[in-house]
């Protein structure tokens, strides 16, 4: 074989005949470009059944432009006698090749379009989709028109991953070579901005289809404009919708009605409700369930339930949704015997009550403290074939808790072991919450060690329950330990554990500690929010650090942290027990040049500081002076003035009496 190729570049080629009528594939064998858009390739084996021979294979030079060919003249045997593949590559990409048939051979052709198409499917067949994207791209550079089937299943994957992007990238590949997608493609793009809360861009999507949008395309944007408050726009896509001629269905009267309930109350929602009746659009039962609960939720409860026994006049039962969304009303604002009577309704009409039904009397019951007739509900609920769930059971252990009977919380937690039911994380935490209250913290850190064990793996607000509850017994060393267990067992602490510890660790004097933790937690990439500004500031202003807690103070500002008048307060306390009144003063005035208001404590920290400078007299004027203007109540001047000025006056009278 005689071949002429630039030295940068080298391609190579397998032509295979089959022995019979078996089926075969053509496959790539190796391919390396290095001037080409798309660089590399997978490499593909020949599928073939049969059993295959290499071809005699003679070649010559040519040279045509800038195109370089490689010439195969082959003979052998296959189908019909003869089979012969003609592929060009352009140079730059793949090097122009082309196969010349014998003139006695019959011609199956398979144009190189064809050919990227196979190669393309094959890359996403394979999951190979970074790769086919890439593919995809460099196909398109040259002209060809990709495969809609491969194209779709690659914009789905990129969907389903969330690379909503690359799938619309896609989309427009399609749309500038002529080929248009299916519905199902568009609805899948759709449905993946508005799951990304990308609505605009679902919008976009929606006015340049180039089929007619369905049902399901409009459901799918309304119920994400209506989710994020935008009852307007989704109006406007509704009267877009009617315009189409795609007439909306009870999903998107329904999703409609619901936002308009929460936006603009029942009786807007209503007009809907009656537009949906006019266009014969039958409501089902969540369509009604949602108007109940709207009623509730305005307080008219003897309404909703009208509405709720006029439902079978409408065609449709209510169900024990429907139920439970009004007597859960009822144990809101304290209708118990009203409550009772539902229930009671219910079982008369054959609707039976759900779980659900159940622990909403349960609740109601423990909020009461009849933690005797919230067993006693729970008892009777096999019953009516309802088997108590986790939240059953955790909705008595909180009664116990907060009844501060927690030897009987965990005589319940093993009931509810002892009938199957095994507490989850939640339970678990409303126990901790007890335990850390009633200063059981050791009880606490033990279960919290246990949890694991168990098959229940704590959260990160089950360690800040029990941190929480170390730092205020002033375990700070265990706490910090807590922390380091966090994050060995792979749980990212979040600024509340961080919040907590470092006031802990302020607390007891260990201020080196926490700004060392204070550090840490800005490295990791933790925004402080005013409860760190508060506690790192006013902690190092307690121990005398005000110098250090004036640079922290600055540093946090360009965190974009707006200090409180408390945090100010601090600095100013510890500048004017240090005798630094000018300070303070010049304090004073950056606050309130931040529009931070000063308090009464502001103003009586500066008297102090005043006085302690030996300026008692002008320190009283100031507080006189104060008062008169409203800025300090009287009733607190009084207080200062007896605390500050009473041994004053006393010796100024002694000395006149001498």
């Amino acid at each position: 074989m005689d071949v002429v190729t630039p030295y940068k570049q080298f391609f190579s080629f397998e032509h295979f005949h089959k022995d019979g009528a078996g089926g075969c594939s053509f496959g790539l064998w190796n391919l390396h470009d290095t001037g080409s858009v798309y660089n590399s390739m997978r490499v593909y084996n020949v599928a073939c059944k049969s059993r295959f021979r290499k071809p005699k294979v003679t070649c010559s030079r040519k040279y045509m432009g800038n195109c370089v060919f490689a010439v195969s003249k082959s003979k052998s045997s296959g189908l019909n006698g003869n089979l012969q593949h003609s592929i060009t590559f352009l140079k730059g990409d793949f090097n122009g090749v082309e196969v010349e048939p014998s003139p006695n051979e019959v011609i199956a052709s398979l144009n190189f379009e064809e050919y990227e198409n196979n190669n393309f499917g094959m890359l996403i067949r394979n999951g190979e989709f970074e790769e086919g994207f890439k593919f995809l791209k460099h196909m398109t550079n040259n002209g060809n028109i990709p495969d809609v089937i491969a194209c779709t299943a690659l914009i789905r994957w990129f969907c389903k991953v969330g690379k909503t992007k690359k799938a619309t990238q896609i989309m427009e590949i399609l749309e500038e070579s002529g080929v248009v997608m299916d519905l199902s493609t568009y609805n899948v793009l759709i449905d993946c901005y508005c799951k990304s809360g990308e609505t605009e861009e679902a919008l976009r999507v929606l006015d340049r289809m180039g089929v007619a949008p369905n049902a399901i395309t409009y459901d799918t944007i309304l119920c994400s404009l209506c989710d994020r408050g935008k009852l307007k726009q989704a109006m406007k896509v509704l009267d877009k919708q009617l315009q189409s001629e795609c007439y909306p269905d009870v999903v998107t009267y329904t999703v409609l009605i619901q936002a308009t309930c929460k936006e603009s109350g029942v009786v807007q929602a209503m007009k809907l409700f009656d537009e949906m009746m006019s266009k014969r659009c039958k409501p089902d039962i969540v369509t009604y369930n949602i108007l109940i609960k709207g009623i509730c939720e305005e307080g008219r409860l003897d309404d909703a339930l009208r509405f709720l026994n006029k439902l079978p006049s409408y065609g449709c039962q209510p169900d024990a949704i429907s139920h439970n969304v009004i007597l859960r009303s009822f144990c809101r604002t304290g209708r118990w015997m009203d409550a009772k009577s539902m229930l009671a309704s219910m079982l008369r009409k054959g609707c039976s009550p759900s779980i659900a039904t159940f622990n909403i009397l349960i609740n109601f019951l423990c909020q009461r403290g009849l933690l005797v007739k919230a067993f006693d509900v729970l008892e009777t609920m096999p019953k009516y074939g309802c088997t108590p769930n986790c939240r059953s059971y955790s909705t008595l252990v909180q009664g116990f808790c907060n009844e501060k009977m927690i030897d009987r919380a965990i005589e319940f937690l093993e009931i509810m072991v002892s009938r199957g039911c095994y507490p989850d994380i939640v339970t678990y935490n409303i126990l901790l919450t007890a335990l850390c209250k009633d200063g059981m913290v050791d009880a606490a850190d033990e279960i919290l060690n246990q949890l694991s064990l168990i098959g229940c793996s704590p959260v990160i607000i089950t360690y800040n329950i029990v941190i929480g509850g170390l730092l205020k017994v002033r375990k700070v060393e265990r706490a910090v330990e807590l922390l380091k267990d966090m994050h060995r067992n792979g749980l990212k602490p979040d600024i509340i554990t961080y919040n907590s510890i470092i006031d802990g660790l302020l607390k007891v004097g260990k201020t080196e500690c926490a700004v060392e933790l204070f550090e840490e937690m800005c490295r990791k990439g933790y925004k402080p929010d005013i409860i760190t500004c508060t506690s790192l500031v006013g902690g190092l202003s307690r121990e005398g650090k005000v110098h250090e807690a004036i640079k922290y103070f600055h540093d946090l500002e360009g965190y974009g942290i707006r200090p409180d008048a408390f945090t100010y307060n601090s600095i100013m306390t510890r500048l004017c027990k240090t005798r630094q009144t000018s300070r303070a003063i010049d304090f004073l005035a950056y606050m309130i040049g931040k529009r931070c208001k000063p308090t009464e404590f502001t103003y009586t920290i500066l008297i102090e500081g005043i006085k302690y400078e030996g300026l008692a007299d002008e320190a009283l004027e100031l507080l006189n002076e104060l008062c008169s203007r409203g800025f300090v109540k009287r009733s607190l001047a009084e207080k200062v003035e007896f605390k500050l000025f009473g041994i004053h006056k006393k010796q100024q009278q002694q000395v006149l009496s001498h």
